[in-house]
């Protein structure tokens, strides 16, 4: 997972202004691999539609995966015929890769892909992105497990679909309902953030942008979708699945050691009310108290069970004494990433050694009670003496969450929970990472045309032995991070990411 990006601020969430005559509001991207029967037939069919139905300008950008057939002489030719179309071309598989050098390319403010196949009904494409346009949500998907979703597809797919997603909910905690579905639509401002954090060149690629933006705190609007399967689909189920679960864990370990600097995400975001300041009520209060409700009787029952376990070997002071000690660790810790949202490393010995302060002043309390009721009876019973410390440890939670809020992790709003952090104060996505990347080619009859910074490798051997080396049309080649390394429309924000496996995919999408 990737750690070294900084992300940078993006303001609130606003309508799209209407753009300049013939600028494209939206960039449809068809990723394909060897998909020289279908690519034409998809091409027109969306293109009529986008033509008949979408208001505003619009741009089809085909991302040919190395196809070894002749995918990319129809790309170029749909390209050369219609305006509206382009072709790239990327010398290695892999979907999420795809995407995300198209995305990182273009212009457009909204940018969108679906499958070759088109199993999605395109009468759902324009509900897809208006959202987006109307600065109303970050990311938008098409459902096809939304009750009112018609799906026509084999009880293997429908199976293994429902059961992928339930695992995302259950590991990952995931709240949207269909991570795989091929029509999704991003606002590119944000896709600016999010895709430098997505490790994943594959089929994963998806899942992985969803679950860092659900995390981020960005609003993801879910669409119901017409689909029909695709009898013919070349992608291989056991191996994607078996690779999509790698994914999940990878992610969730990720999300779990709070490596990734998704509180620096959240904010920036839009305007959730969540976030504003309201007069005579204090930021935060209610979900802080929420939080620590929860981690404080789960806390309680933890510390019952050690004292009891303790009990039997020791003295009722020496067997509190330890429970607690125990029990404030994971109390201390349990708070910081739940309940105050801090995440990462930076500053958590600090905080145990905070929270072992406040542990005293809690064994104080208990310990007191203890001798309290020893002094009222020489022989108290068991349920007698956890009575009296669960009175004395709500009047000690109390106490805690004062001393919490208010000393061991203050408005976290202020400072920064990582050391890498603390000298970024700019809007600008930086990756100090820099790997050797694999050759990509454009058709210089695109947009990207202007994208090659790096001519030198005109000659690569896998290019000339291609079956359409003879290609009429001219084309171009860059490196991988040569699109990428370009400035966006907003001069304070500069994109870099990290491709850590473009040497090597063992993946084989499309």
């Amino acid at each position: 997972m990737r750690t070294d990006s900084s992300p940078g601020t993006l303001p609130a969430r606003e309508h799209l202004p209407a753009a300049a005559a013939g600028t494209p509001v939206l960039d449809v991207v068809i990723p394909v691999f060897n998909e020289e029967k279908d690519l034409q037939p998809c091409v027109l069919r969306l293109h009529e539609h986008l033509k008949r139905t979408f208001p505003y300008a619009f741009r089809i950008t085909v991302a040919d995966n190395a196809s070894t057939d002749t995918t990319p002489l129809v790309a170029a030719r749909l390209a050369a015929e219609l305006p509206e179309v382009r072709s790239f071309r990327l010398e290695q598989k892999g979907r999420g890769r795809a995407l995300r050098t198209v995305w990182s390319a273009s212009d457009a403010p909204i940018l969108a892909y679906m499958d070759v196949d088109l199993s999605t009904d395109l009468n759902a494409l324009l509900p897809l992105v208006a959202p987006l346009i109307s600065g109303h949500s970050d990311l938008a998907i098409g459902s096809r497990l939304a009750r009112s979703s018609r799906v026509v597809r084999g009880a293997k797919r429908e199976f293994i679909s429902r059961m992928y997603n339930l695992i995302l909910r259950g590991s990952l905690q995931a709240r949207f309902t269909d991570a795989q579905c091929g029509f999704k639509a991003i606002r590119r401002d944000v896709a600016q953030i999010l895709l430098p954090l997505i490790e994943d060149t594959g089929w994963f690629f998806d899942t992985e942008m969803l679950v860092l933006a659900e995390r981020a705190g960005l609003r993801i609007h879910e669409v119901p979708v017409d689909w029909v399967d695709d009898p013919d689909s070349t992608v291989h189920i056991v191996k994607t699945a078996t690779d999509d679960l790698k994914g999940v864990l990878r992610v969730g370990k990720a999300l779990a050691t709070g490596s990734l600097p998704l509180d620096r995400l959240t904010r920036p975001f839009g305007d959730d009310p969540r976030d504003r300041d309201i007069k005579d009520v204090p930021k935060g209060l209610a979900r802080q108290l929420v939080g620590f409700c929860v981690v404080g009787g789960m806390s309680t029952l933890f510390y019952l069970v050690l004292y009891s376990a303790f009990r039997g070997f020791a003295g009722s002071q020496t067997a509190n004494a330890l429970a607690l000690l125990v029990s404030a660790v994971a109390n201390t810790a349990a708070n910081r990433r739940l309940t105050f949202g801090v995440r990462g490393r930076g500053g958590a010995v600090r905080h145990q050694a905070q929270g072992l302060v406040v542990f005293g002043i809690g064994l104080a309390l208990t310990s007191g009670s203890l001798a309290a009721l020893n002094a009222a009876t020489s022989d108290p019973g068991h349920s007698t003496e956890l009575a009296v410390l669960i009175t004395a440890n709500l009047a000690a939670t109390v106490l805690r969450f004062l001393l919490f809020r208010a000393w061991v992790f203050p408005d976290q709003d202020d400072e920064p929970t990582s050391s890498s952090f603390s000298s970024s104060s700019s809007s600008t996505v930086v990756a100090s990472h820099t790997p050797s990347s694999p050759v990509y080619q454009a058709y210089t009859t695109g947009p990207y045309a202007n994208a090659s910074l790096n001519n030198a490798s005109h000659n690569n051997a896998s290019h000339n032995n291609a079956s359409y080396g003879n290609s009429p049309y001219p084309t171009d080649q860059f490196r991988a991070g040569d699109v990428a390394d370009r400035t966006w429309g907003d001069a304070t924000t500069r994109l870099q990411p990290v491709r850590p496996h473009d040497s090597q995919d063992p993946r084989n999408p499309r």
